[in-house]
């Protein structure tokens, strides 16, 4: 009598080897031209199937909150990964960009701001210039003035979008 096996065995891995598969896995994948995509209407369904990953990984229940989940395997949400790239783009290619400093000689508090040129085109308004202007003025003063130091910078913005995980621009721009 021959023993057929079941189509399926379940993985009994701990989460810390599930996390890092994740990060080779579907994180570069995830990661990859994110500030172009990032903002779409797909990006809710790739939302989605990452939160199911995360629960699989945490061996959680379905319907279980996946906002500390996030926090505990260090994994940034799809929308804290495009905020995340598009401020290191936006840092990386300050020299593309104008402060209002530049604009206009008026020393107030906004200065260190980046100036956002008026547009009529929706498309241009999300892209990944305009967004990024948005996204960069609405950082903690304290993250903008790392900028300059790339490490030093890198590493504030990831503790600042691992500890508030965003699940839409809306709420980020709410904090």
């Amino acid at each position: 009598m021959q023993i057929i096996p079941p189509p399926f065995f379940p993985l009994h891995l701990p989460p810390n080897v599930l996390g890092r598969t994740y990060f080779s896995c579907v994180h570069s994948i995830i990661s990859y031209r994110i500030i172009f995509w990032g903002n779409s209407s797909h990006s809710e369904e790739i939302f989605k199937i990452q939160k199911r990953i995360v629960r699989i990984i945490m061996n959680s229940n379905t319907n279980a909150s996946c906002w500390p989940l996030f926090k505990e395997l260090n994994i940034r949400p799809i929308l804290s990964q495009h905020i995340f790239s598009i401020l290191l783009f936006v840092t990386k290619n300050k020299d593309q960009f104008l402060f209002i400093s530049q604009v206009h000689k008026i020393n107030t508090r906004q200065t260190s701001n980046l100036y956002l040129p008026a547009a009529n085109l929706a498309t241009y308004q999300k892209g990944v210039y305009c967004s990024g202007i948005k996204i960069y003025n609405h950082l903690p003063v304290a993250i903008k003035d790392l900028s300059g130091d790339k490490n030093k910078f890198k590493l504030a913005l990831k503790r600042y979008l691992l500890h508030n995980s965003f699940y839409s621009l809306e709420e980020y721009f709410n904090t």
